[in-house]
């Protein structure tokens, strides 16, 4: 059957499409069963993409997140108004076996990408905001010195003999200094230039125990806040404990995926609030006083702050010591 006839019978059903991303080629499956093709992963191949899907009335374009080397074909199908989901590596592999598909090929894989696109039905991801991706390139890089920093120091502690390497750690960690100085002024002028950005990072300051660092990872990383309720946003995060029960076994409850990048500093902004914040203060101080572990305790702080500001968020209000509580 010829392209024409293809494209007439897409347009009489709904359409998905399933996008495998490499770092040379994009391997794209248009379903059910319409079309398949390969091109290069640059600007022309996505320009040539993008071309090949108009006639088709596609209703969802899934893309897995392959370490950044989908984000110019994500961003380019949303100026192009497609309907874009980029969902995590995990969820398409487990549905793939689910499938009884043991064979891996890239076309294989975007067309068990178009399945789980019609099978599935993924929420679409919203468009970025402008400078959002430039913002979230800044605070990962910034994570990414602290880490060299970090190991720098320990370096630093563990060699005491050799004066030439000693005075070498010392300039790299001066150098990353720098850079971490930097990177937080330019992230500071990021935000600022945003108006939405520079309510809501005074918002999220406005809670004891949250810094600049936590408000502009939340900012940058975590664009769903203050759009979801409390269940969803803490399951986004990886702070939902989910039940491991079978019969008559009832097994620990343990947290599990989402977002390491965000777990982090909401980790320290936890700690932080056990000392200054007095809901996390109080709420800290019972779980313990109940006999629970300090992890499981600080786990339940984090996603009691979180929520709550989910919740400062979503009603555009800072927090107030008489009505902390989330709704």
């Amino acid at each position: 059957m010829d392209r024409a006839a293809e494209q007439d019978r897409a347009a009489e059903q709904t359409v998905f499409v399933g996008i495998d991303v490499a770092k040379a080629k994009l391997d794209v499956h248009v379903g059910p069963d319409l079309d398949c093709f390969s091109v290069e992963n640059t600007v022309g191949g996505v320009r040539q993409l993008i071309e090949r899907l108009r006639p088709f009335p596609v209703k969802l374009v899934v893309i897995e997140a392959t370490g950044r080397y989908e984000r110019r074909v994500a961003a380019d199908l949303l100026a192009e108004n497609f309907e874009v989901a980029v969902v995590n590596p995990r969820q398409t592999h487990d549905f793939a076996k689910a499938m009884g598909r043991l064979a891996k090929t890239d076309a294989i894989d975007a067309r068990s990408l178009c399945l789980f696109a019609q099978c599935i039905g993924p929420r679409p991801t919203p468009m970025p905001a402008q400078n959002q991706t430039l913002l979230e390139e800044r605070v990962t890089r910034r994570r990414q010195v602290i880490s060299m920093l970090t190991m720098e120091r320990n370096r630093l502690q563990q060699q005491s003999v050799d004066r030439k390497v000693i005075s070498s750690i010392k300039r790299v960690t001066r150098v990353l200094e720098q850079q971490r100085e930097d990177l937080d002024r330019q992230i500071a002028e990021l935000i600022d230039r945003d108006d939405d950005w520079r309510g809501k990072h005074a918002l999220l300051k406005s809670v004891p125990g949250v810094g600049d660092a936590t408000a502009a990872t939340l900012i940058a990383e975590l664009p769903e806040l203050g759009k979801l309720n409390r269940q969803q946003i803490a399951a986004l995060v990886g702070l939902a404990p989910f039940n491991r029960d079978s019969g008559t076994l009832r097994g620990k409850r343990a947290i599990r995926g989402g977002r390491a990048s965000v777990r982090s500093p909401l980790y320290m902004a936890a700690l932080a609030a056990c000392r200054c914040n007095p809901l996390i203060q109080a709420f800290n101080q019972r779980l313990r006083a109940a006999g629970k572990p300090f992890k499981v305790a600080i786990t339940a702080c984090m996603r009691k702050l979180l929520t709550l500001l989910n919740s400062l968020i979503r009603d555009n209000r800072h927090w107030s010591p008489q009505c902390p509580r989330p709704a």
